[in-house]
């Protein structure tokens, strides 16, 4: 028994298959790429189905169809980038909104939020959405949304959805999730009581680090149809060709997902045991603090992690110069290993009271964990803590 209603297909089958076979003019297994800008009218005041790329186009549409699925949401809007997602939902929001958004979110997530409240569009309070006694203060003040990240970047922190979503909700607030580090196949926050999904496309989704996009999955048609408007009005939509890599990449998230988790968790186990290494942040260690969280929401841990290096950046520096199969860049998601330091790379628009209180050290380094094979990976960070020591 899979416990499904009639007729509806697991999530692996859909990533897969959705929209295989479906061409009608040629019978195309893979579904064709539609590049036209625009559509012909059968006749005046008659338009089809599709008539211009920037309102609509199949081969987005096909993408957003699958995307909800996946997430189990009434509709998606595929955008430009992830940060184009984000903006989207931010754009529901009126002058005296608040939004309240996780104390060590995304930094780019950060600078677009400040940007925003730095012009009046609306009120931004960030808030440890782990700490129950800050939540509440927040949400004592009426917000109309609350971003949430989980796992955070780049600590791996997790906070509980279903109970956030049930504060907020009677706080009379929406609650937007960012799924990136995750995506659908370990996570569905929308079964968890959002309203919002996002992501961005160009990680785990597309997987091959050759596509920026974005993507807002939504639970109700209504605010689907609102989001589909105000993307269609302001022109932040993907391009077609982008849509369709990114469906291709989709086709294979759930291997790639299990493999590439199954690695970290080897990894983070090694690093766990190395004298040089201070600290370890991977939810699927048991000691760490969402351990639990994350057993129960998720359906799996995950293919990011951090670690602490002893020595800071002068340590850090000789480490990174030194690996051979990880590469140094910023980024994640891909079926190639990579290793940030988002001091200096990713988070580097924080100020220094802002990386103090997320915990970004100089010695904090963030690994997205590939398709390589798993002992050439432990190999060469193995090689890399020594080879400074031969210097």
């Amino acid at each position: 028994m899979t416990g499904r209603a009639d007729g509806e297909k697991a999530a692996e089958t859909i990533a897969a298959a959705h929209g295989i076979a479906g061409d009608n003019g040629f019978g195309a297994v893979a579904p064709p790429l539609y590049l036209s800008s625009t559509f012909a009218f059968p006749g005046l005041e008659r338009p089809g189905r599709y008539e211009y790329s920037r309102t609509d186009n199949p081969t987005r549409a096909m993408l957003a169809d699958t995307l909800a699925k996946l997430e189990g949401g009434a509709g998606a809007v595929v955008a430009a980038s992830g940060l184009a997602a984000v903006d989207l939902i931010l754009s529901q929001l009126r002058r005296d909104d608040l939004v309240v958004a996780p104390h060590d979110c995304y930094a780019g997530t950060a600078r677009l939020l400040d940007a925003h409240a730095e012009r009046g569009h609306f009120a931004v309070e960030y808030a440890d959405q782990g700490d129950d006694a800050r939540l509440d203060s927040a949400l004592h003040r009426s917000p109309a949304l609350v971003l949430v990240e989980t796992p955070s970047n780049p600590l791996m922190r997790i906070v509980d959805i279903a109970r956030i979503c049930q504060r907020a909700h009677a706080a009379g607030a929406k609650v937007a999730v960012d799924n990136t580090f995750l995506s659908p196949a370990l996570q569905r926050p929308l079964a968890l009581g959002a309203d919002y999904v996002v992501h961005s496309t160009t990680k785990y989704l597309n997987g091959h680090s050759d596509v920026v996009g974005g993507a807002v999955i939504v639970k109700t048609a209504e605010d689907a149809q609102a989001l589909a408007h105000w993307a269609n009005v302001t022109g932040v939509i993907g391009a077609p060709f982008d849509s369709y890599m990114t469906l291709r990449g989709v086709r294979t998230l759930f291997p790639r997902m299990e493999r590439q988790q199954r690695t970290a968790g080897a990894i983070a186990a090694f690093l766990k045991s190395h004298p040089a290494v201070e600290a370890v942040y991977y939810p699927g260690l048991p000691d760490h603090p969402g351990h639990a969280i994350a057993a129960r929401q998720q359906r799996g841990f995950g293919a990011m992690l951090s670690f602490s290096l002893a020595g800071g950046t002068g340590a850090v520096r000789a480490f990174v110069e030194s690996l051979r199969v990880f590469t140094l860049a910023e980024s994640l998601g891909g079926i190639e290993s990579l290793v940030a330091h988002p001091k200096t790379m990713t988070h580097v628009y924080l100020s220094p009271d802002a990386m103090a209180a997320a915990g970004i050290t100089d010695g904090l380094l963030r690994l997205s964990v590939g398709l390589e094979d798993q002992d050439d990976l432990i190999g060469d960070l193995t090689q890399a803590f020594v080879a400074p020591a031969r210097r």
